[in-house]
């Protein structure tokens, strides 16, 4: 969006104007940024509930070690999974307990990612507010242009 204008005061204003406008695009960024990790935590969560509703004692998984190193191990009692709850902690859960625990998790996030939603909403009607703003300045500037080109012509 061009801000360009005659005026120095009114100048002023739509550079303000500009660098808020500016500051509000970054922080959608960087909440459009936030929605995708909850987005992405989620996926994990079903793909860990879909394996814990999907495999039996004795199943051969391979378990990453970090660096895309994995491997092969055998589940010895699939009715004991570990399942973190936060802050560090975990504890151990019976196999239909773990899932529902990761299906509570799902929703706490979903909730989160509807709060982060509102806020980039709320953001991006502020800098269309903003974007009016500057417009209205610039149409006056050219008005008040426009009137001293007049005035000077008509002396």
């Amino acid at each position: 969006m061009s801000l360009g204008g005659g005026g120095g005061g009114g100048q002023q204003q739509l550079q303000q104007i500009a660098q808020e406008i500016e500051q509000i695009e970054e922080q959608i960024e960087e909440l459009e940024g936030e929605v995708e990790d909850y987005q992405q935590e989620k996926r994990d969560m079903d793909e860990a509930v879909e394996a814990i509703e999907t495999l039996e004692t004795g199943s051969t998984v391979q378990v990453p070690l970090g660096g895309g190193a994995f491997v092969r191990a055998e589940i010895e009692d699939i009715d004991e999974v570990i399942v973190e709850f936060g802050a560090g902690y975990a504890a151990e859960q019976e196999q239909d307990d773990a899932a529902d625990i990761l299906e509570s998790k799902k929703e706490l996030i979903d909730d989160r990612i509807e709060d982060v939603r509102e806020d980039i909403a709320e953001l991006e009607t502020e800098a269309e507010e903003m974007e009016q703003q500057a417009q209205q300045l610039q149409q006056q500037q050219m008005q008040q242009m426009q009137q001293m080109q007049q005035q000077a012509d008509d002396e």
